[in-house]
């Protein structure tokens, strides 16, 4: 499914926009070595975090996609390095919970 529908589906704000990835996976996590671990690439990642390590981890992994739960604001550097790597930001108000089950429902796995 096109990151573009997800968002849509979803209700995500587009918060930084590179380009209109097929994402075929989702994670939900916190704990960077974790993400590293067990996340795939051409996925879409929601979390909390927002510091800058966030988008090397998702360069890193192959991630397309990073989704801010629960309002989180993005701090510049982080969105400068999300810039440079290509990678996606989205934003929800809502936790990460939530936003898991929206994407289960759209059949990411």
């Amino acid at each position: 499914m096109n990151l573009s529908e997800i968002a849509e589906k979803a209700l995500l704000e587009k918060v930084f926009w590179n380009n209109d990835y097929e994402i075929l996976h989702a994670y939900t996590g916190d704990l960077l070595s974790l993400v590293m671990k067990n996340a795939k690439p051409d996925s879409i990642w929601i979390t909390v975090q927002s510091h800058v390590n966030i988008v090397a981890v998702a360069s890193m992994v192959g991630i397309r996609a990073i989704i801010l739960c629960e309002g989180v604001n993005l701090p510049e550097d982080t969105l400068e390095k999300a810039r440079i790597e290509g990678i996606n930001i989205l934003r929800s108000q809502e936790d990460a919970f939530r936003v898991s089950g929206r994407l289960y429902d759209l059949g990411l796995r």
